[in-house]
């Protein structure tokens, strides 16, 4: 059995809840910040997609979408004025009109994880790497044997210390 990417299981296990809120897949979840900027995607996430009830005629357009986005209590004023831009951005990713309104749920969101701390190398490897880099002559050529160097301590570090092998 081959080994397959850890984003392929999470799609199978989290599709059935957002067909339950209207998304065709997790791409405006979990790429929000993107679509909308990191300013706004800071402060507000999308809840659902609610689709129109009726299937239009032959010949007759459909009618577009409405997307829920819950936006921190503070922000709505803000978001309610670039309303048209998240829309169009949103339609832009799908590639098609699918939303033509967006409702705002005011509420609180949850921050994003912020973002762990770089591992640091102590002094003596750090001194070691540049020890064993500077017979280089060639500027660019060290500096970046030295960050290979430094990243691959560090990696040496980590395993060392992971206990979970």
């Amino acid at each position: 059995m081959a080994a397959k990417p850890l984003a392929e299981l999470i799609d199978d296990c989290i599709a059935p809840a957002l067909a339950a809120q209207g998304f065709a897949g997790r791409a405006i979840v979990s790429l929000w910040p993107e679509i909308v900027g990191e300013r706004l995607g800071a402060r507000s996430r999308p809840l659902k997609i609610d689709w129109p009830r009726r299937r239009p005629a032959p010949g007759e357009a459909s009618e577009p979408a409405t997307l829920v986005v819950r936006v921190e209590s503070a922000f709505a004023l803000e978001m309610q004025q670039l309303g048209p831009l998240v829309i169009e951005r949103v339609n832009t990713h799908l590639g098609w009109r699918a939303v033509g309104k967006l409702v705002l749920k005011q509420g609180p969101v949850a921050a994003p994880a912020p973002p762990k701390p770089a591992p640091v190398l102590d002094a003596a490897s750090a001194a070691r790497v540049e020890q064993q880099v500077s017979p280089i002559a060639d500027e660019g050529l060290r500096d970046a044997l030295a960050r290979l160097g430094r990243a691959v301590a560090l990696e040496t570090r980590k395993r060392s210390h992971d206990t979970a092998s």
